[in-house]
């Protein structure tokens, strides 16, 4: 079984792609196989963001059900 990459994994692997696109370390055909695995990751990270805001949004809301301010 394979190990779920992490958010941190990914965004390393994602800063690695851009830092060998602004190289210009990349041939056109490993251009085109490292702009997707980019998009990917970035899509990734950006699921894992917004499921961690809604968590959090939630979990703030969620603070405030039956309680009663005493005023």
């Amino acid at each position: 079984m394979a190990k779920k990459e992490t958010y941190a994994e990914a965004m390393k692997r994602l800063e690695t792609i851009v830092s060998r696109i602004e190289g210009n370390e990349l041939d056109i055909d490993e251009l085109a196989d490292q702009l997707k695995e980019a998009q990917r990751l970035v899509k990734y990270c950006r699921d894992k963001l917004y499921k961690a805001d809604a968590e959090i949004q939630k979990m703030l809301s969620g603070t405030d059900d039956g309680e009663k301010s005493v005023d």
